[in-house]
């Protein structure tokens, strides 16, 4: 999909991160936002950030089906069309082995990126159906594309994701083939998902600025961290390809090799 001056987008987790790095790449292409987030305070503060562009704010609970719901009818209202909806909301977990992990946690992480895609595309995708064109962009993680041991929930429900955006690309394109999916699987970006996970109760950061020593040592060993806004050109340049996959970030693609190898050995049934 091209994405043209006039066009509509709505991106969830729209206050901070990647969120407001895909609003600031779409403003500057002339595209109309409704950006949305569960902090009503970073979404006024983020509104009004985006100085010159046309921009609708509304405070949204992803997990929540009738919130999401209640989106999209804002958006209509506002605009009357959507061109692209970037499911990207999103919260990180704790630190420990999977049988430690509490139930809240998998419950909290669930109801954010999976069933928060999922409402976005139930939401929407009715929308970009009658129209005939449209696209979504579902924010995974580097880690829905191989293991991240100590953090289960997170993987989780990031390869969740990929395979739901794998299957509903392909399921849009049966409907019509101007209409579509992308999944973003960035590397390590630097964003306040820490600090606003801690916020909203579902972790608590160690003291200092947030970033635990693991984090640094392989921001370090893969070349720094991504911005926002590289992360968005890169998933709006996957976007006008029609790729379904887009993972930016030192040494994604080695890590997914990886597991893909190890996948297909593991499968692979020798034979004479």
């Amino acid at each position: 999909m091209l994405i043209r001056e006039g066009q509509v987008a709505v991106i969830t987790g729209g206050a901070s991160g990647i969120g407001y790095g895909l609003a600031e790449a779409l403003a500057a292409r002339g595209v109309r936002l409704v950006i949305s987030d569960i902090r009503e305070d970073g979404l006024i503060a983020a509104a009004a950030a985006l100085q010159g562009a046309e921009v609708t704010a509304v405070v949204a609970d992803v997990s929540d089906e009738t919130s999401v719901r209640a989106l999209a009818e804002r958006t209509i209202a506002a605009y009357g069309r959507v061109d692209l909806v970037c499911n990207n909301a999103g919260v990180v977990c704790p630190a420990a082995p999977l049988w430690d992990q509490d139930a809240r946690t998998w419950q909290r992480m669930i109801g954010v990126k999976i069933l928060g895609v999922v409402h976005g595309v139930k939401a929407f995708a009715p929308l970009l159906i009658e129209q005939g064109t449209g696209y979504f962009l579902n924010t995974a993680s580097s880690g829905g594309l191989a293991p991240l041991p100590g953090r289960t929930p997170y993987t989780g429900t990031m390869h969740a994701v990929v395979g739901l955006t794998e299957t509903l690309d392909l399921e849009l394109k049966q409907v019509a083939p101007a209409l579509g999916a992308t999944v973003l699987c960035p590397g390590l970006v630097d964003t306040p998902l820490g600090q606003n996970s801690a916020a909203l109760g579902a972790i608590e950061l160690p003291s200092g600025d947030g970033a635990t020593p693991s984090m640094r040592s392989l921001a370090a060993a893969r070349g720094g961290i991504l911005s926002p806004r590289e992360v968005a050109e890169s998933a709006l340049a996957a976007i006008e390809a029609g790729r379904v996959h887009v993972a930016p970030g030192n040494g994604v693609a080695t890590r997914a090799r990886a597991r893909v190898d190890t996948l297909l050995a593991d499968i692979t049934i020798a034979g004479p």
